[in-house]
């Protein structure tokens, strides 16, 4: 009954704290914090250094930043500047100055509202490839711009076709540096949700969160480095409920008049509960998935932070 499952999630913070949770000693992760009060913006980042704190993570080897803010999903213009600023340093540390040529590639369907985060983000891209081809750098004034070309390749629903084989046949005629891929995630914890982008250099599996496996977008797959960015959107169902459960029996048991009603459960500690709660819930809320009601202007907004982000950076 108290066999191991696994927590869905996209984030790898989150596959830490699960693991802390849980005192399974990870070796081979090192992970860094820095919280800007003033900005209200917390940085977290995860480094997977070997194949065994990969497996132990169920996240490939690779460094995993986590910016949290907190008022991500808050219409506030200055705040969202302060988070694209925050994105664009990110990701040229992670890029580079040598990488001239950026292939950005927006993931999801455009159609579904939670996973349209990744063709709105191209929707505000400057793309440059084509203008510097016809025209060279004379035409920006001096200014050093890169080549930022861009793709929605669609879901295979749409395509017939495996979205990693769209991404090989464009990468074998343009031939560009190194590719950015955006894509809607799942968190853990409803309270990342719409609050926190997650960027690493590893690649990414594109529904994974969800049990929608597709075939891994990574150097290792399409030949030229590969930078995901992504932003949780949805959360599994079965989790909420199994929180709430958690939560209803820690209070029972801190209750006098209630902690007897606990029966058999106030032997076990919090780990085991949880494992119990989650699986008497999941068969019935496994293939459910849970998103904020505002996320129609919620992907719109974060999704051009996000475009902005990758302007400062390169465009």
């Amino acid at each position: 009954m108290l066999g191991n499952f696994n927590v869905r999630t996209d984030l790898a913070l989150e596959a830490k704290e699960d693991c802390d949770a849980q005192k399974i000693p990870v070796r081979g992760v090192h992970v860094q914090e820095e919280r800007d009060e003033e900005r209200e913006i917390f940085t977290t980042t995860v480094k997977i250094e070997t194949e065994n704190g990969a497996k132990e993570m169920g996240k490939p080897v690779g460094t995993y930043i986590t910016i949290e803010a907190p008022n991500l999903s808050i219409p506030d213009e200055g705040y969202h500047r302060e988070i694209s600023e925050e994105l664009a340093h990110h990701l040229k540390s992670l890029i580079g100055e040598e990488k001239k040529s950026i292939f950005v590639v927006g993931l999801g369907n455009r159609d579904v509202t939670p996973d349209a985060l990744g063709p709105e983000v191209i929707g505000n891209l400057h793309i440059t490839r084509h203008v510097l081809r016809e025209y060279g750098q004379l035409l920006l004034e001096g200014k050093e711009v890169r080549e930022i070309s861009s793709l929605v390749p669609g879901v295979m629903a749409q395509t017939g076709m495996e979205t990693l084989e769209i991404i090989r046949g464009v990468i074998e005629e343009a031939q560009p540096d190194v590719m950015i891929v955006i894509d809607a995630l799942a968190a853990r914890s409803t309270k990342r949700l719409n609050r926190t982008i997650q960027i690493t250099d590893a690649g990414i599996h594109p529904g994974s969160g969800v049990g929608n496996h597709r075939n891994g977008i990574n150097r290792k797959s399409v030949g030229i480095p590969v930078i995901a960015i992504g932003v949780p959107t949805v959360v599994d169902a079965a989790t909420i409920v199994t929180d709430t459960m958690l939560s209803l029996v820690e209070a029972m048991d801190e209750s006098e008049h209630l902690r007897n009603l606990g029966g058999t459960l106030k032997t076990l500690n919090r780990e085991e509960k949880y494992q119990m709660i989650r699986e008497v819930v999941t068969p019935n809320l496994n293939t459910m998935f849970v998103t904020p009601k505002d996320i129609d202007e919620t992907i719109k907004r974060i999704s051009f932070t996000i475009s902005e982000g990758i302007n400062i950076a390169f465009a």
